[in-house]
């Protein structure tokens, strides 16, 4: 298969996976277990995102800046910072790390 074969058959399963999804009914939702998981598995994907683009650059696992950045942003969100300063606080201990290494 070509990459363009690869993206149109990707785009076609997601498709009918979000129209799925309206099929389910919503009572099926709004039970504790499902409602949970749902939000869970929101977190964990999120969490991975965050994990991969901080870690990995092309093939390769780098320990940069960007770690003690994310998790200076983790514990300060654990002491509910507002967001502006957690952005501010990562974003200035970073450039601090990069400017001493």
């Amino acid at each position: 298969m070509t990459l363009w074969q690869i993206v149109l058959v990707s785009s076609i399963v997601i498709l009918a996976l979000k129209l799925a999804g309206y099929l389910v009914p919503p009572a099926f939702a709004e039970r504790p277990k499902p409602a949970r998981i749902s939000s869970l598995l929101t977190v964990a994907l999120l969490s991975a995102l965050i994990a991969v683009q901080t870690v990995v650059s092309g093939t390769a696992i780098v320990l940069d800046a960007r770690v003690p950045a994310l998790i200076l942003a983790a514990g300060l969100f654990a002491l509910r910072v507002p967001f502006v300063i957690v952005i501010v606080a990562s974003a200035a201990t970073a450039a601090l790390i990069r400017l001493w290494t």
